[in-house]
């Protein structure tokens, strides 16, 4: 199958779950009832936990739309909550829901004893919470191999706090690379390397790796179950998964450049010298060719006209028929009825939809190599 079916295929699918994100994000700025009600909470009987945890209840009425029932998260917008407090403390937490942070819109009216409850809520693990994957450690039984009861547990911690974006298997995720390919996992000898990114966070350009409050114990499980993940991925049929850099370096860089001058239209919002300038260092493969492809990342702008005349413009938040929204350039979460402003929505992302439908495979082989020539 061409690489370009491909592509076109995977980009709609992750414009088809952003849009249940934003969807999530309208639900989220409804009424508590109306969200008990879209949720199922509103008819709780007293057996559930909703009914008899004041906590559990602010979750379901508050929280649940967009961030799962148990805690799960919904991609590619709203991560899972399990184990959040290994990630922010109490009262970082409490200032998330008061304040917000776009797309997720505050809740200053909530009681301190509502939010102590919430807070009490989410140190701890929902029912269900799904086992590490399985079918690893048999592959490797069958091999004679042997998974130690050290990576099982790591397993669960990874399932917890790690598999929203690299995958229950460690392969790659929406937004978190695959870890049984990763060079600092294949060369990091005593697990040191690994141990410091957890602890210490990473970031990268516009990803973000938060850092992890585990154990010295917790974090060599979580290693060991890295390790074994890679042991697994090397015993499967087929030698590999995924796509290589040598994968996408076949195309002809100046046909490339050509294309960016020209045909692509690409120079007339970037630069080689500018926003481009050491791209190819920041990323490679597979992360560059979606970048270049469907930066899904890249924030739109929004100008707003009140009723009065007043201009306030900023980055988009939420938009939909009935409510437009944006971030301030104090940091500050607005929103207005469609019907009541005047607005204008710059979105650099349509630039690049729209030149699918215009794309050969020739174009993106050759504009890919010549992006990996910006270094």
């Amino acid at each position: 199958m061409r690489l370009l079916q491909k592509t076109k295929r995977a980009c709609s699918s992750a414009v088809v779950v952003a849009a249940v994100g934003l969807l999530s994000i309208f639900a989220a700025q409804l009424p508590v009832h109306d969200v008990a009600a879209a949720t199922g909470q509103g008819n709780a009987d007293a057996s559930t936990p909703a009914a008899t945890d004041p906590g559990a209840a602010s979750y379901a009425a508050h929280c649940a739309m967009c961030h799962g029932k148990n805690r799960e998260g919904n991609l590619p917008t709203f991560p899972p909550l399990v184990g959040i407090k290994r990630q922010m403390s109490d009262e970082q937490i409490a200032a998330l829901i008061h304040n917000g942070k776009a797309p997720m819109p505050p809740f200053p009216t909530l009681s301190q004893d509502e939010v102590a409850a919430l807070l009490k809520f989410l140190g701890t693990t929902p029912e269900g919470q799904p086992s590490p994957p399985a079918e690893h450690s048999r592959m490797l039984a069958r091999k004679g191999i042997e998974v130690s009861p050290q990576a099982t547990a790591g397993g669960a911690l990874f399932q917890q706090n790690c598999a929203f974006c690299h995958g229950r298997d460690a392969m790659g995720g929406e937004t978190g690379p695959d870890l049984t390919r990763s060079k600092l996992v294949l060369t990091d000898s005593d697990g040191s390397k690994i141990a410091q990114v957890v602890s210490e966070g990473r970031t990268n350009g516009d990803k973000v790796m938060p850092a992890f409050r585990f154990s010295s114990a917790e974090t060599a499980a979580l290693v060991a179950f890295i390790r074994s993940r890679v042991t697994a991925a090397q015993a499967m049929k087929g030698g590999r998964r995924g796509v290589d850099v040598s994968d996408l370096q076949t195309g002809n860089a100046e046909k490339g450049k050509q294309y960016f001058n020209g045909a692509g239209g690409c120079a007339k919002c970037h630069s080689p010298t500018g926003d481009l300038a050491g791209v190819a260092t920041r990323y490679e493969g597979l992360q560059l060719e979606e970048r270049m492809l469907y930066p899904r990342r890249a924030k739109s702008t929004v100008a707003v006209t009140l009723p009065d005349g007043q201009k306030i413009d900023g980055t988009l938040a939420y938009s939909d028929e009935f409510t437009i929204a944006l971030v301030d350039h104090e940091g500050n979460y607005r929103s207005w009825p469609t019907d009541k402003v005047k607005y204008t929505i710059d979105s650099p992302v349509d630039a690049h939809v729209e030149q699918f439908s215009r794309y050969t495979d020739d174009d993106i082989h050759n504009l890919m190599a010549y992006l990996q020539t910006l270094r």
